[in-house]
C-alpha cells in the first residue's frame, strides 16, 4: 500500500506541474514561439495555453481513477504498484509532448499568416549593472558536499574487511538492491565515485550559468530583469537542494552496503519516497515561486514600435537551443522548468555528455 500511495502522490504532482507549464514560462514564449506583446492575448494563444492546460487535467483525472480502481479491484504489491505507476508517468509525459508538438505547430503557422512583428523594430538590451545584483549561491555551496564524498571513500576503505563478497550495485523501487557486482578495491567505492561526478556536474552547471548572459526584454525591462534575476537566484537554490538530496541518499546507500543492518527494510522505502517526494515538491516550488515573481500581467509593453530579437530560428523545435553567436552555456527553457544547454557550444556537450560517458565507465569497470 505504501507504493501504491507514493506512486499515486509522485504520479498526481508530476501531471500537474507538467499542465500547468504553460503558464510557469513568459508570456512571450508559447509553447516554444516567441510571440511579440501585442500579440500574447491574441483569442488562438490564450485558447492554446488553456485546452492544452484542461485536456492534460482531463487525461491526469482520468489515469489517476484508471489506476486508483485497478489497485482496489486487483491488490496488488508495493512493486508492481510503483512499477506501474511510473509507466503510466511516462506516459502522460509522452502525451504532453505530442501535445506540446501540436500547439508549437499551430501557433508558428499562426505566427507566419499573421506576420507578427514584421512592422516592428527588433531591439536587444544590455545591462551590465544588472550582473551586480545576481544572488546566484556561491560555488562553494557545490563544493562542501565533495569533502562528504572524500570522507565516504576513506571510511569504506577502512570498513573493507566488514563489506560482503556481494557489493549492491543497482537499487529496485522497493528501496532493496536488486543487482550485485563481486567486491574489490574498485567496486567498493563505485556509488561514491558516481557521486563524486555528479557533484562536479552540478558544480559545473552552476558556475557556467552564473557566467550565461542575462537576457533583458526591450519592452518590459524591469519585469525581465526581476524574471531573470529570480530564475538564476532561485535554479541555484534548487540545484543545492537536488546535490545535498542526492549525497544524503547515495551516503545513505554505502553506508547501508557498509554495515547491511543499519535499517530496515521500511525505513529504506521510506528513503527513497522522501528523496523523490521532496525533489517533486522543490521543483513544483520552484516553479510556483517563478510563476509569482515572472512578467507582469496585463497590457504592460512598449507601444514605440519595438520589439525583443525574435530567436526562434536558434530553437529546434523551441527545445533544442543552437546559437554558435551566444557565448551563454547554459539559457533558459522555452517549455518548462529550468536551464537547457546550448548545443553549439562544446563546453555544454562535455557538461552533459562528459558525466554520462564516466558514470557507464564506472558502471563497467565496477
Amino acid at each position: 500500500m505504501n507504493g501504491y500511495i507514493f506512486s499515486l502522490v509522485m504520479f498526481a504532482l508530476i501531471g500537474l506541474l507538467q499542465a500547468f507549464v504553460p503558464y510557469c514560462i513568459k508570456e512571450t514564449i508559447v509553447f516554444g514561439v516567441t510571440v511579440p506583446d501585442q500579440q500574447v492575448y491574441h483569442p488562438i494563444v490564450k485558447a492554446s495555453k488553456k485546452i492544452y492546460t484542461l485536456t492534460l487535467l482531463g487525461i491526469l483525472i482520468i489515469i489517476v481513477a484508471g489506476y486508483v480502481l485497478w489497485e482496489f479491484n486487483s491488490m496488488v504489491n508495493d512493486e508492481l504498484a510503483i512499477i506501474v505507476g511510473i509507466t503510466l508517468q511516462f506516459i502522460l509525459i509522452g502525451i504532453s509532448i505530442v501535445m506540446y508538438f501540436i500547439f508549437h505547430n499551430k501557433i508558428t503557422m499562426l505566427k507566419n499568416a499573421e506576420e507578427w512583428g514584421a512592422d516592428l523594430k527588433q531591439v536587444k538590451v544590455t545591462d551590465w549593472s544588472v550582473r551586480a545584483r545576481d544572488e546566484m549561491l556561491p560555488i562553494f555551496y557545490f563544493l562542501l558536499p565533495i569533502f562528504v564524498v572524500g570522507g565516504l571513500i576513506i571510511y569504506t576503505y577502512m570498513q573493507y574487511p566488514l563489506l560482503p563478497e556481494k557489493i549492491p550495485t543497482h537499487w529496485g523501487p522497493n528501496g532493496q538492491p536488486d543487482a550485485f557486482t563481486d567486491k574489490n578495491r574498485f567496486s567498493v567505492i563505485a556509488l561514491p565515485l558516481i557521486l563524486l561526478v555528479m557533484q562536479i556536474m552540478f558544480a559545473g552547471i552552476i558556475e557556467l550559468t552564473r557566467r550565461s548572459g542575462i537576457k533583458i526584454s526591450a519592452t518590459r525591462t524591469q519585469q525581465s530583469i526581476r524574471q531573470q534575476l529570480a530564475m538564476r537566484k532561485y535554479s541555484s537554490w534548487l540545484m543545492f537542494l537536488m546535490t545535498m538530496l542526492i549525497t544524503i541518499l547515495f551516503s545513505f546507500l554505502q553506508l547501508t552496503t557498509i554495515h547491511s543492518d543499519l535499517v530496515s527494510e521500511s525505513v529504506m522505502l521510506i528513503m527513497f519516497i522522501s528523496f523523490i517526494f521532496v525533489t517533486i515538491i522543490g521543483v513544483i516550488a520552484f516553479a510556483v515561486k517563478l510563476s509569482s515573481l515572472g512578467e507582469a500581467k496585463g497590457t504592460n509593453y512598449s507601444s514605440s514600435g519595438i520589439t525583443d530579437v525574435d530567436e526562434d530560428q536558434y530553437w529546434i523545435g523551441g527545445l533544442i537551443y543552437f546559437n554558435r553567436n551566444d557565448p551563454s552555456v547554459f539559457v533558459e527553457k522555452r517549455f518548462g522548468v529550468g536551464w537547457t544547454v546550448n548545443m553549439a557550444r562544446p563546453t555544454a556537450i562535455a557538461c552533459i555528455f562528459g558525466p554520462i560517458v564516466l558514470i557507464i565507465l564506472i558502471s563497467i569497470f565496477a
